[in-house]
């Protein structure tokens, strides 16, 4: 399978490297600069760039500086979803509401220290046969 490359936008990238490595199982592939990094998870990879951080993705684009935040996200299924929130909640992660009980699975939205939101997701049995 194919990586699939995210850019997130962050206000720091030193801290997003430590809460992503240390809180969700990323790896560090880059961090050739203070305002770039590059991460992995399985087939995912992960851009962190600082606004304004030089060329690429946090320069300027027709007079707008991109800022984190917004509600577009990237999901990570786990297999015990309120294992992971408590865990998560005990590290002082922050969430966006409580978990919600979806139509495919249970999730919970947690932000990096930049308030980028990623989406903590446990599909229900059904889904998770169809993978296999």
């Amino acid at each position: 399978m194919a990586t699939v490359s995210v850019r997130y936008i962050v206000d720091d990238v030193d801290a997003a490297i430590a809460f992503y490595c240390g809180q969700l199982g990323f790896s560090e592939l880059l961090h050739p600069a203070p305002a770039f990094a590059m991460l992995e998870r399985g087939d995912l990879r992960l851009v962190l760039s600082q606004p304004g951080g030089g060329p690429g993705g946090g320069a300027a684009v027709g007079g707008v500086t991109p800022e984190p935040g917004g509600w577009n996200r990237f999901a990570i299924e786990v297999d015990d979803l309120a294992a992971d929130v408590d865990r998560l909640k005990a590290a002082g992660v922050r969430f966006r509401g409580a978990p919600v009980h979806g139509v495919g699975g249970d999730q919970a939205l947690v932000e990096d220290p930049s308030g980028n939101p990623v989406e903590l997701f446990q599909p229900t049995r059904d889904e998770a046969r169809l993978k296999g």
